[in-house]
């Protein structure tokens, strides 16, 4: 109990102080997320994820705190994923090299012994879906970082009641580093998450949630992993549906997400982020809840039903023609910087 404290104390402002200095490095090298209104440096995830493998491997090197069977690879293959999304903010990738890199990393953390076989691809599937979904929920500032914590807690939650500590340790510090973080992410932003931080972030906050379910029936186990990252279902099919809709290809970057969308209903950048954090808290409550058995799985229709409620009032809501693009953005809008 008082390593995590301590261990999530160092995260916290080991990944502020981190995030500060890498700043200007990102500015130097131009790794930028040019998408918004200024050019934002994206090194901030690579402090989170950097962070929360030390203060990790510190207390698994000193056996004060071990991460327990699986654990440690699940921190591995989060580290490369990772860095396969720092690679992507230096120069750009394909949707296909990050797809099959996340892919693969899942492969190697999912407990087939727990799940079985045709449950373990099912979770590899939800591991993929769920990081690029995450991934999708860094077009706001402060808005990954935000659900970031709140998931984080909820899934941790859920590591300590089964008794999986080094898990609910783990996940702890990522709550801390991505409000280390978050100091310098909130709006006016200073610095970005990146494809680094949010993959790395998704990807473990999605592998926990498989680890803590792994043995129980697969309907009740869906219906838990899908409150618990309904935020990032809930910008994820309304992207999709909105560029089917609008026969725009579903890769190439958009002001159709929740935060633009909400932002055009009147609200701040930091009321949206606030009001998505509410949503979050609330799926994630009902998640937890349901893990705990303190209430039955009917309580999750609501969280699908709120779900299904915003996305089709959110697309009733127009989206602004952007600039024709240039050749160049025709030829790249399978790459992975894309919204």
């Amino acid at each position: 109990m008082l390593y995590g404290i301590a261990a999530a104390t160092a995260a916290l402002l080991c990944t502020a102080v981190l995030a500060a200095l890498l700043r200007s490095p990102a500015l130097r090298a131009g790794i930028l997320d040019r998408r918004r209104q200024r050019p934002l440096p994206l090194l901030g995830g690579l402090a989170v994820a950097v962070v929360t493998c030390l203060v990790a491997a510190a207390g698994e090197w000193t056996r004060v705190a071990p991460l327990g069977d699986g654990v440690a690879e699940l921190l591995m293959a989060a580290a490369a994923v990772a860095g396969l999304g720092l690679v992507a903010d230096v120069w750009r990738l394909r949707a296909r090299v990050l797809v099959t890199g996340t892919a693969v990393a899942a492969v190697c953390v999912v407990p087939y012994d727990e799940t079985g076989l045709p449950g373990g691809m099912l979770a590899v599937g939800w591991i993929v879906l769920a990081t690029l979904a995450f991934k999708g929920l860094d077009h706001a500032e402060g808005l990954a970082g935000t659900v970031g914590v709140v998931t984080a807690f909820g899934a941790g939650v859920c590591a300590a009641a089964e008794v999986m500590d080094g898990l609910a340790v783990l996940l702890s510090v990522v709550a801390a580093a991505l409000t280390g973080f978050l100091m310098h992410n909130w709006h006016p932003a200073r610095i970005g998450l990146g494809a680094c931080g949010s993959l790395f972030t998704g990807f473990l906050l999605s592998s926990a949630a498989v680890f803590t379910r792994a043995g129980y029936d697969i309907g009740p186990s869906a219906a838990v992993v899908f409150c618990l990252a309904a935020v990032a279902v809930t910008d994820a099919l309304l992207v999709v549906l909105a560029r089917r809709a609008a026969r725009r290809p579903l890769l190439r970057r958009g002001p159709d997400h929740l935060g633009h969308r909400l932002r055009r209903l009147g609200l701040t950048p930091q009321g949206s982020v606030v009001l998505l954090g509410a949503g979050s808290f609330s799926s994630v409550l009902v998640g937890v809840l349901v893990h705990l058995g303190w209430t039955g799985h009917g309580a999750v229709l609501w969280v699908a039903g709120g779900v299904v409620l915003v996305v089709v009032v959110l697309l009733l809501i127009p989206v602004p023609r952007g600039r024709r693009p240039s050749s160049t953005q025709v030829s790249g809008h399978l790459r992975v910087r894309s919204g």
